[in-house]
């Protein structure tokens, strides 16, 4: 009887193990966040050709699911992979060529990093970004005076964090061939007692901007290979570039071509002449990893730098209301030629002149339309019953989190303890909108992404400050946030089909986390550390 019985056993054995359907990897005990449209919890998933072919439990998929690659998560949790619905990701690397003055105290503080990186680098062009006057104990805008003094005749260009103002010295000024009596619209030359300050701010800088130093094609490639290190070390699958031009974009898709990149890029081209002739005419341009559908248009500056757009004079500048970068009529011909290429339009709008003007734009050009998706970069206030705007399936408010908790200082200086109550209001957008994508700006903020779940769920700062969180009736829950940083950011994107959530034929993209963001306390939240990030299931 004993050879009867272990043939059965062995047939049984054999019939379970031909059963299983042979797949690239399966991935098992896990604490998963599916994102899908119920939210549903899962532990395991199996993937074939780069795609989620299954989610269920570990015994289910280790019943139905055979592969070479099997990752035992040891409860870990794993989320979707994530998505930065607004950044600058091109710039991110580039950035890393400069001077780096983001957390500098004091215009001394600025001069000492610069001196220090002249020192080590020699160049014949300093180039630096991330000062913020509102920082330091003198919130004036510095002036020239001391770059002057220190180089009379090595070019210098320092751009302040929002990249909406710069400090020039005299020699760049000159390359520029700015004087006191240039005159650019959409802007303004700083200019004290006739004389030059070396302060720009908006459109003014493009003129300097023109004239640094361009990046071979051997940097312009490490550039954007290690933005993409430091982002998929971070958890991030997916980014939205706000603003390219057509030559980076062509070396992005070629790199990507080459597997040479394998982040998946949604590039937002810039609002200039040569790129709107040539995509606009074009059209759409989607591949796996790369998305062209949308231009980047600025309305107005920024808050910090007092070029945003407001209703009411500035409360800490009486008179001074900020300045649009675009003619009003200038930007109703864009919004129809872009609605008439079928592409997306995705505007900057910081004040909350700006913002109506922007969405009564959208709401006039996009009448009788359906599902466009035009994006409000920023959102940032809004004023008046003005958020009623966003009740309209064409329109999607466009948001960065750490936005609030970086501005939160100085904010009501600018516009008043009334207005304030309008600004960085998400909790509203997304009740008016139902949905929201969440970006950070970067490298205008830093970019890890667990810095905008904590801000968009704390609103505070990293020494939990304050005590009770910024206009804490616009936090959004973590629920809300996740789905803010993955599939409510594919939908910005014209994505939520391929990306976004773990669920069959999607692409596996996907992040396994060392903490559970959804349960761990919430000053916990900014510790979180990446174990692995997968783009099309393959690790980073």
């Amino acid at each position: 009887m004993k050879k009867p019985i272990l043939l059965i056993i062995l047939l049984i054995a054999f019939s379970c193990t031909t059963d299983k359907t042979e797949v690239d990897a399966i991935v098992t005990n896990a604490n998963v966040y599916t994102v899908n449209s119920s939210f549903d919890k899962a532990e395991a998933f199996a993937i074939k050709d780069g795609k989620f072919i299954a989610i269920g439990s570990t015994l289910e998929i280790q019943k139905n699911y055979s592969a070479k690659n099997s990752i035992d998560a040891q409860g870990k949790t794993i989320v979707p992979g994530l998505i930065d619905a607004h950044c600058h990701f091109y710039n991110l690397g580039l950035n890393k060529q400069t001077v780096n003055l983001v957390g500098t105290n004091s215009f001394d503080d600025v001069m000492k990093r610069v001196l220090d990186f002249q020192q080590l680098k020699n160049t014949n062009f300093i180039i630096g970004r991330g000062w913020d006057q509102n920082d330091w104990e003198d919130k004036e805008y510095p002036n020239k005076i001391l770059l002057d003094k220190l180089f009379p005749k090595t070019p210098v260009a320092l751009t302040r964090i929002d990249g909406h103002a710069m400090l020039c010295n005299q020699a760049a000024l000159d390359l520029a061939k700015i004087t006191p009596r240039t005159k650019v619209t959409g802007g303004e030359i700083k200019i004290d007692k006739g004389e030059l300050t070396g302060i720009l701010i908006d459109n003014p800088m493009e003129l300097v901007e023109a004239i640094f130093p361009k990046p071979s094609r051997k940097q312009q490639i490490e550039v954007l290979l290690e933005a993409q290190t430091y982002c998929t070390n971070l958890g991030l699958t997916t980014v939205s570039d706000a603003g390219l031009d057509k030559q980076v974009i062509e070396l992005i898709d070629s790199l990507q071509k080459a597997n040479a990149l394998s982040m998946r890029v949604y590039a937002m081209i810039s609002n200039k002449k040569e790129n709107l002739d040539y995509y606009l005419k074009k059209g759409k341009i989607k591949t796996d990893r790369l998305n062209v559908q949308s231009v980047k248009v600025y309305a107005d500056g920024a808050l910090g730098s007092r070029g945003a757009v407001l209703k009411q004079p500035y409360n800490d500048e009486h008179d001074h209301y900020g300045a649009m970068v675009i003619g009003t009529k200038d930007y109703e011909v864009l919004a129809k030629k872009i609605e008439k290429a079928g592409y997306q339009m995705n505007t900057h709008a910081i004040g909350d002149s700006a913002n109506r003007f922007v969405l009564q734009t959208y709401g006039k050009t996009l009448a009788n339309k359906k599902d466009r998706r035009w994006r409000v970069e920023h959102a940032q206030v809004v004023t008046d019953n003005d958020f009623d705007y966003f009740k309209n399936e064409n329109i999607v408010p466009s948001i960065q989190p750490t936005h609030a908790t970086s501005d939160m200082y100085w904010a009501e200086d600018r516009v008043g303890a009334k207005r304030v109550k309008g600004a960085y209001a998400y909790k509203t957008l997304l009740g008016k909108s139902g949905k929201v994508a969440l970006g950070t700006d970067f490298p205008v903020e830093k970019v890890s992404p667990f810095l905008t779940f904590y801000a968009a769920v704390a609103r505070k700062d990293l020494k939990g400050y304050p005590e009770n969180g910024f206009q804490k009736e616009n936090a959004l829950s973590r629920e809300e946030t996740l789905k803010g940083m993955t599939i409510w950011a594919a939908y910005a994107n014209f994505e939520d089909q391929e990306k976004g959530s773990i669920e069959e034929g999607k692409f596996a993209d996907f992040v396994i986390l060392e903490q559970d963001i959804m349960q761990v306390p919430e000053n916990k939240i900014p510790l979180t550390k990446v174990n692995r990030t997968y783009i099309n299931g393959m690790a980073q």
